[in-house]
């Protein structure tokens, strides 16, 4: 596929900003020479790259992690897409102002990715959008059921280990919350059909049990 350089590219520093590309299927090594194909995205910046991943919390979906190295995804290609004046600080900054409106729980693969993220951290850094074949796709949304792999629903973040220990503590939570029943279960005589709650006899006083409260989940922090 042949790209050319936009006559309106804007260079704003000396502090070049690259657009770290991904493959999400294998479908891309045919679609990209069409112009199409299903990627995912990160900004580089700083020797940091900075990317947008869905999760079902409702805190940001902004994550950083090593250049090219994005776990889940086959990378494909680096682009230059112009340079800031911005330091680490400044572009730390630009992240947390984006953070509120990308949060992990608005992630949508057509109307809100990774590459819209992208794409506006570019605008911002270096003044230059990202090349429009990276989310032509999502334009044409309606394709993305046929082109898509059914185990493709979301860009899922890049640290894994964050989703997979909550995981674990809320299965481990579950499996405590079981056993606890069961022991209490084997402990509750047969209820009247006056009553219309459980009790626990202890010492020959009837008391009502009372309901458990679960400790709500952390969300994830950028």
């Amino acid at each position: 596929m042949l790209c050319r350089k936009s006559s309106s590219f804007v260079d704003r520093g000396n502090v070049p900003v690259y657009l770290n590309v991904y493959d999400l299927t294998p479908i891309n090594g045919y679609a990209y020479w069409l112009g199409l194909g299903v990627y995912h995205s990160g900004v580089e910046v700083h020797g940091i790259e900075y990317a947008f991943g869905a999760h079902e919390y409702p805190s940001t979906g902004i994550f950083e992690g090593e250049p090219k190295q994005c776990e889940g995804f086959t990378f494909r290609k680096s682009i230059l897409i112009g340079k800031t004046d911005l330091g680490p600080l400044e572009v730390r900054a630009t992240m947390e102002q984006l953070a509120d409106n990308y949060k992990g729980s608005s992630y949508n693969l057509i109307t809100k990715n990774c590459n819209h993220f992208c794409d506006e951290t570019c605008i911002k850094l270096t003044g230059n959008p990202i090349p429009s074949w990276v989310n032509r796709l999502a334009r044409i949304g309606f394709m993305c059921n046929c082109v898509l792999p059914a185990t493709i629903n979301a860009t899922r973040l890049g640290n894994n280990r964050i989703n997979q220990d909550k995981s674990c503590e809320a299965e481990s939570e579950k499996k405590k919350l079981t056993s606890v029943s069961s022991r209490e279960r084997s402990t509750i005589a047969t209820p009247s059909s006056s009553s219309s709650s459980p009790s626990v006899q202890v010492r020959g006083r009837s008391r009502k049990r009372r309901p458990r409260a679960l400790q709500p989940s952390s969300p994830l922090i950028l």
